[in-house]
């Protein structure tokens, strides 16, 4: 909310990785931002069904560190009904198919290494089921509800047969699952999509040493999640 003056805001879309709010900026070309502690944030006026909506999109930052207190910072500042997640993820190949849209039902955060406890009960700690993922109205959009794993750093193909055997994973990323741990303390429902721009196996990943195809694939991905935001929009108010 860039004026206080402002009616409140019942939506903030929330912006992890660099060429992620790259591609935002570029698709939406905002006239007014404004700075936070971790980013970036502008208004947007989001054309749906019933009325428009002036939603905030906010640069959240990469990692689990800068999601985790920005979306704690996004929660305390504007209060909104539901937190929307959108970006991208590292594919496993054989298991998704390049370009699929993840509708994220569940987070867990797999880079936890215990020595001195019961490893299965610290990654249960971190584990979010995001209810928005189940509900019974058909989605607006081609997506493919799945877990997704979160660590601080990209696939290693020596982690995949692990992740697979372990989590039934399909895909992976960065931040999701410290926006979803936190929204979930909150009690406020968050809505996460992510578009998958790379596959990787154990033999390596398509993406690693070639991020022009990451990046590209960034571009399209998030303008797709941003042409669909205002159908989603009426999704949520459904």
């Amino acid at each position: 909310m860039l004026d206080e003056n402002s009616p409140p805001i019942r939506y903030v879309i929330l912006v992890s990785a660099d060429l992620e709010w790259q591609a935002v900026k570029e698709k939406l070309k905002p006239v007014h931002t404004k700075q936070s502690p971790y980013g970036e944030m502008f208004d947007q006026k989001i054309k749906t069904k019933d009325h428009p909506e002036v939603v905030c999109f906010f640069q959240g930052g990469w990692g689990k560190i800068s999601a985790a207190a920005a979306t704690q910072y996004v929660l305390d500042r504007f209060k909104p009904d539901c937190l929307i997640n959108l970006g991208t993820c590292g594919g496993i190949s054989g298991r998704i198919e390049r370009g699929t849209i993840i509708l994220v039902s569940e987070t867990i955060v797999y880079d936890i290494i215990e020595q001195m406890g019961d490893y299965d009960a610290h990654i249960r700690s971190y584990t979010t089921r995001l209810e928005t993922a189940f509900s019974p109205k058909a989605y607006p959009m081609r997506v493919f509800p799945a877990r997704l794993v979160s660590g601080d750093r990209d696939l290693l193909p020596e982690d995949v047969p692990w992740l697979v055997k372990k989590f039934d994973a399909v895909a992976a990323d960065w931040e999701s699952g410290a926006i979803a741990f936190v929204a979930s303390r909150n009690n406020v429902p968050v809505l996460i999509l992510r578009g998958v721009t790379d596959l990787v196996g154990e033999n390596g990943g398509e993406a690693y040493g070639n991020i022009s195809l990451f990046a590209q694939n960034v571009g399209l991905i998030m303008s797709d999640l941003v042409d669909h935001l205002g159908d989603w929009l009426d999704w949520l108010r459904r």
